[in-house]
Order: C-alpha cells, then sequence, then structure tokens
C-alpha cells in the first residue's frame, strides 16, 4: 500500500469529526473548512512519524492546533468565537410539522448559542466529549491535558451550561 492510500484509509474515516472540531473551534463553516484542509496536509506531511496507536486523536489533535494557529493569526491572542453557521443543520426533518420544525430549529439555535459562550477550552472539551464521544483518554491526547483536566473541563461546562439554560438565557 502506498503512502496516499495508507494516509487516506487512516486520515477519510475521521473528517467529519476533525470538520465538526474545527468549526466550533473556529466558530464558522468557511473557516473550519480551510482549518481541516490546512491540518490535512499537515497530517499529510508528518504522517511518516504516525506510529498506529489512535488514528483519530492524532488527527483531531492536529485539527486543533490548526484551529488554533487559525484563531491566533486572526485575532492574536484572543481567541474567544460564536458558535457556527453551517447552513445544511438548519434543513428541518421532512417528517416535522412545520410547528415542530420550528421548535427544534429554535432549541438547537440557543444551543449553539449557548455552546459557542463558553471558554474556548470547555467548548472544545465539551465537543470532543458529547459530540465526538471521545473518551476521556483521548481528549486528554487531543488537548495535551491530563485526564483529571479533561474531566474538570466538562463538568464546568455541563455546569456554565445548566446554569444558563436555567436562567432562560438566550445568548
Amino acid at each position: 500500500m502506498g503512502q496516499e492510500s495508507a494516509f487516506a484509509a487512516v486520515a477519510l474515516p475521521h473528517l467529519d469529526a476533525a470538520y465538526n472540531l474545527a468549526r466550533w473551534l473556529t466558530g464558522g463553516a468557511d473557516e473550519a473548512e480551510d482549518v481541516v484542509q490546512e491540518a490535512m496536509v499537515r497530517a499529510l506531511t508528518y504522517f511518516p512519524s504516525f506510529r498506529g496507536a489512535n488514528p483519530r486523536a492524532w488527527i483531531l489533535q492536529i485539527v486543533r492546533n490548526a484551529a488554533y494557529a487559525a484563531l491566533t493569526a486572526r485575532r492574536g491572542a484572543q481567541a474567544r468565537l460564536a458558535g457556527g453557521d453551517d447552513e445544511l443543520d438548519d434543513l428541518p426533518d421532512q417528517a416535522d410539522t412545520p410547528e415542530v420544525a420550528l421548535l427544534r430549529a429554535r432549541e438547537k439555535s440557543r444551543l449553539d448559542r449557548l455552546i459557542g459562550r463558553l471558554p474556548l477550552d470547555l467548548r472544545e472539551t465539551l465537543v470532543l466529549r458529547e459530540l465526538e464521544e471521545m473518551p476521556y483518554r483521548d481528549i486528554a491526547q487531543v488537548t495535551g491535558a491530563p485526564i483529571g483536566t479533561v474531566m474538570s473541563r466538562l463538568w464546568r461546562a455541563r455546569r456554565l451550561l445548566a446554569e444558563a439554560a436555567r436562567k432562560g438565557e438566550a445568548a
């Protein structure tokens, strides 16, 4: 198997997760696409040094680093951003009545805004755990934080979301 096909076998299954993480970190679909593209170029460049332990965590760690580099380039040291703008997520389910579709869209939009208001370190941990369903060990590998810190960040993110939802904050 050639290097390109080996890389494709390792990287392609994780493109959706890479895009999802990049979108939540950067706050937008267009910048997320750029970040994923940059991350895939970096991953291909460093693929010969990949040892095959955990391809998903390896790819997402590169995406995370590329996203932070893009945020730093765009905003200097300030990296707090609002939620995403993925147009495909706004399409209603065909099985929903118009009323149900509207309620779902409002709740999804509200949740997106609340998640978008979380500090970046809490947001990335929440996205990796709840949306990407990664185990704590893999999140620790991606973020470079100890597992205890990952658990603490996740607890704080959930607590802040619950408080904001209880207060009825529309973000």
